[in-house]
């Protein structure tokens, strides 16, 4: 006891002048006043345990107080609570429980009694009576549990200093990479300046899960018009850098996309970021388009002319994703309707967005693809518009496999299909094994290695999505041609993210065991030695369990299934 008054003692000391100023007056002016006031505050429950105790006692004898009573009262209103908490943790680490759960139960109790009872004025005050850092708010930052109760105070009172502050401390000591969510890290430049740094190097360190970790950092930048703005500056200046300057500039455009799917408009703001000033006329009908979410003619028409001039506008203009992906939609969804009159300006513009590059002279671009790439949009797009049933497609095959070469029009292929595929009655009225369309789906996979994580969104859906007018067998069959298509995709090299769906699949046993069964087999088929760790890791739980692959086995060694889990067990680690 001695040493922790002690210790309160010295935490109380750089008030004592202010306590004794204070008390000085309150003598002088009011002494009953002064009396009324610590006796009421002394008839708090453990009030012996606040850290200001000693400044009150001050108070309360240089008014003229009675020791025997405030002794009296201390006394009576002394209810143990902290000491009694130490002494129950005791007993349960007597009684067998660990001490680690025996501290997350007092810690977890203590955050939800602060969350409920925290008064940012209060707090406040710490820094306005101290003068300086509480040792015990250094000490408290080095815990993750407390850190944690910062974080979550921090989003409820954007206002307190006293978190505003400690933010800060969290971020000096190392820790910014865990307030990436946090809104009060948007108000100080300094903190956040390091959080965007600590996202920024996630996502440049992230492979396969590289998505969420574009939402995290998308979601901090989006905070505020501030923050975006600032943060875009950035981006947009590490993007003109000769190394890594393509991933930051993917990384830009990742953050607009999550900004408008928001409701944000920010076409101000990427345009201003965007070169070419001088064809204002370019940009006015850029703008016009990118604010409003739509294309119309007219605007279409001043971007056709301006890029059939001679000296035509720079055609990073024409890239900006948004747009690219309204000509795409405008040109290969389903029931998308445009005037023939204008129909031509669509495709050129976007197979010159796709195929054109900027020469070694300014305002002479490299055209040599351009020919070549629009002659592919409109075959491509004539079969799109022509509601040819699954039969009268087969005809059309060579001429779709041969323009599907062309990133663009895979990129068109994929929406066309995306749209047809996903109509209620597609499978209803299908009678093919594998529909045409999701044939050339196999297609778009071989080619175009940036559309995987599109198309297998696309499959993913489909398998999870009811055809309850099916019967049962039917279901089978149509879910194991959607994992036939995912095995394509990933002898094509997107291995991870398919084997990581189909292992949550049977992880949460939705999924009919004789599908996952039917996927092993097939992948099993397929593969040869060498394997990567985290192939082997995501693989052989699936293929050791006896539920997928007990009926597979045969007698010995000889059967798949056998050797690869042998193979594995000889030359990885497995955990």
């Amino acid at each position: 006891m001695p040493s922790q008054y002690e210790e309160e003692r010295t935490w109380e000391a750089p008030n004592h002048n202010q306590y004794e100023e204070e008390g000085n007056e309150d003598v002088i002016e009011n002494p009953e006043e002064v009396l009324h006031e610590c006796l009421e505050k002394f008839k708090t429950p453990d009030y012996i345990m606040e850290p200001g105790i000693f400044g009150q006692l001050k108070r309360y004898f240089q008014a003229g107080g009675n020791p025997e009573q405030v002794i009296e009262q201390l006394s009576i209103n002394y209810n143990a609570v902290a000491q009694m908490a130490n002494l129950l943790a005791e007993w349960l680490i007597l009684g067998g429980v660990k001490v680690t759960e025996v501290q997350a139960m007092v810690e977890n109790h203590l955050k939800d009694m602060i969350l409920k009872t925290f008064d940012p004025k209060k707090a406040d005050t710490i820094f306005t009576e101290e003068g300086e850092t509480p040792a015990w708010l250094t000490e408290m930052i080095e815990h993750p549990t407390w850190r944690s109760l910062i974080y979550r105070l921090a989003e409820e009172y954007p206002d307190c200093l006293m978190l505003n502050f400690t933010i800060k401390l969290i971020s000096d000591a190392g820790f910014q990479g865990e307030i990436t969510s946090i809104s009060t890290a948007a108000q100080q430049i300094e903190v956040f300046s390091r959080v965007l740094k600590s996202a920024i190097v996630g996502f440049l360190q992230s492979s396969d899960d590289w998505q969420n970790s574009v939402n995290e950092c998308a979601k901090m930048v989006c905070h505020g018009a501030h923050t975006y703005v600032y943060s875009q500056v950035i981006v947009h200046i590490l993007s003109q850098e000769p190394r890594g300057g393509a991933i930051m500039k993917r990384l830009g455009q990742e953050i607009t996309r999550c900004a408008q799917q928001s409701g944000h408009d920010v076409t101000p703001i990427t345009l201003a970021l965007t070169a070419g000033e001088s064809w204002r006329n370019a940009r006015t009908a850029l703008a016009a388009m990118l604010s409003r979410g739509a294309l119309n003619p007219a605007d279409i028409s001043v971007l056709f002319r301006a890029y059939t001039q001679t000296e035509p506008p720079p055609v990073h203009l024409l890239r900006i994703p948004q747009f690219l992906e309204l000509l795409v939609d405008a040109l290969f969804k389903l029931g998308s309707k445009l005037n023939p009159e204008h129909k031509s300006k669509y495709m050129y513009l976007l197979a010159y967005a796709a195929s054109v590059c900027e020469g070694l002279s300014p305002g002479r671009p490299v055209k040599d693809e351009l020919k070549a790439t629009v002659q592919a949009i409109e075959k491509v797009h004539a079969v799109c518009c022509s509601s040819a049933s699954s039969s009268e497609l087969i005809a059309e095959l060579p001429t779709l496999y041969h323009c599907i070469r062309f990133p663009v029009v895979g990129m068109g292929v994929l929406v066309w299909v995306e749209c047809v595929v996903t109509e209620p009655s597609y499978f209803k009225l299908c009678t093919e094994h594998c529909p045409v369309h999701l044939a050339l789906l196999d297609e778009v996979a071989s080619c175009h290695q940036l559309l995987h994580h599109r198309l297998l969104r696309l499959l993913v859906q489909l398998f999870e999505s009811p055809q309850d007018e099916l019967e049962i067998l039917v279901q089978l069959e149509l879910k194991k041609m959607l994992l036939d298509r995912m095995v394509n995709l990933l002898s094509r090299g997107c291995v991870v993210p398919v084997l990581r769906y189909i292992k949550q699949c049977w992880q949460r046993g939705d999924t009919d065991i004789s599908l996952i069964r039917y996927f092993i087999t097939e992948v099993l088929d397929a593969i040869a030695p060498p394997y990567t760790p985290e192939f082997v890791q995501l693989v052989l739980p699936m293929v050791e369990n006896e539920e997928i692959t007990g009926t597979m086995r045969a007698e010995g060694e000889n059967d798949p299934v056998s050797e690869f889990i042998v193979h594995c067990k000889a030359h990885y680690v497995v955990v």
